[in-house]
């Protein structure tokens, strides 16, 4: 059942649209630098990721595994990740911690990136001792936990993991055994400043709040259920601009009181090296992709999927020149604003975008240069 599924989302994954839920990201506007004092060619994407350097601030986000097709996709994934320097993350491991046969669908991705950043995955709903596994599977620099009731909520009958009482109790209990940091990702419904308060409070080093607007797991398990009833819950979560803002207030609010506060990682329909740029002066250390890597890989292989992640970089050095930004980290200082529907939802939400200015230069080291909207 767990295989058939695994193929099903990678086939649909193929064929199905973005949305229906717009992202946002079209609401956050920079402000154009006219005078950017800058060398196009001294910008450079270089950044770091949990005390890793890496050559641009993407991760190839969490996409298939436990399926015997997806064991040369995740070999070209890890392929382009060691070849542009970047993270990956491998979709969950579960069917593997289950059945032998089914582990090199991932351990390919460790031999064709041995010194790679590479991130385990598995369900939020796991305890430590698969965690421990699934770590050692791969040899993992990272763990990443996913949460994903709305999509399990509508799988077909019997097929749904619908057991989330007592979640972050043990995703605390995963990050007190894991040898590694342990990053939490929404599949596409995003997070909100609740939510990531609580799980800042569990111990998470990383938040990837995987909002709406791109791949849309609903509409997938809705293909698969064969009939309807689903529909209504089509535009259902954060769109990934609003998820993003509401996890990087909520981190703004805890590193205001002196706490500890996780990463951010932007993800959710993000589709070009502008949305990243954008991310990143928000506040997000790395822009997350998956949906568009697929449909690179089967329509070109490695090649197509190298040349998107290639576009991206360019991009993101069109922007920051743009914008007077030689490094990734200067994206921070740039001013904002943030308008239409993801404006108004901030403002609804109290969502304290001047925090997030004076958070925004204190992480790129100067001082503030928002708008009143940001």
């Amino acid at each position: 059942m767990r295989r058939r599924r695994k193929l099903d989302h990678l086939n649909l994954a193929q064929l199905m649209e973005d949305g229906p839920l717009s992202t946002g990201f079209g609401d956050i506007h920079f402000l154009p630098n006219c005078l950017p004092e800058l060398d196009f060619a001294a910008v450079s994407t270089a950044s770091s990721f949990l005390g890793r350097e890496v050559a641009a601030p993407f991760l190839i986000n969490a996409i298939s595994g436990g399926v015997a097709e997806a064991e040369a996709l995740n070999r070209a994934l890890a392929a382009a990740a060691r070849r542009l320097e970047i993270p990956m993350a491998v979709g969950s491991m579960t069917a593997a911690l289950e059945e032998d046969a089914l582990k090199r669908t991932f351990t390919v991705v460790r031999e064709e990136n041995p010194d790679g950043f590479i991130a385990a995955n598995l369900s939020a709903n796991a305890g430590p001792e698969q965690a421990l596994a699934a770590i050692e599977m791969i040899g993992a620099d990272a763990l990443q936990l996913h949460l994903n009731a709305a999509q399990e909520v509508m799988m077909a009958e019997g097929e749904g993991e619908l057991s989330f009482g007592g979640c972050w109790q043990k995703i605390r209990e995963v990050v007190e055994a894991s040898p590694v940091p342990v990053m939490v990702k929404e599949i596409g419904c995003g997070i909100a400043r609740e939510e990531a308060r609580l799980l800042a409070a569990a111990g998470v080093a990383v938040l990837d709040t995987g909002g709406g607007g791109g791949t849309n797991f609903l509409r997938i398990e809705s293909a698969r259920r064969k009939k309807g009833g689903t529909e209504p819950f089509f535009n259902w979560g954060l769109p990934a601009a609003v998820s993003l803002l509401e996890v990087v207030d909520a981190v703004a609010g805890l590193e205001a009181a002196g706490q500890t506060a996780p990463l951010v990682v932007a993800s959710g329909g993000l589709r070009s090296g502008l949305d990243a740029a954008k991310a990143l002066a928000v506040g997000a250390s790395l822009a997350g992709v998956a949906g568009p890597l697929v449909r690179s890989y089967y329509r070109g292989g490695l090649k197509a999927v190298l040349e998107y992640l290639q576009l991206w970089q360019q991009q993101l050095r069109q922007a920051m020149f743009m914008l007077g930004a030689g490094e990734p980290a200067d994206l921070k200082a740039c001013p904002l604003v943030v308008l239409g529907e993801t404006g108004r939802w901030v403002e609804l939400r109290g969502v304290n975008l001047q925090s997030l200015a004076r958070r925004k230069s204190a992480l790129a080291g100067t001082k503030p240069k928002m708008s009143k909207k940001t």
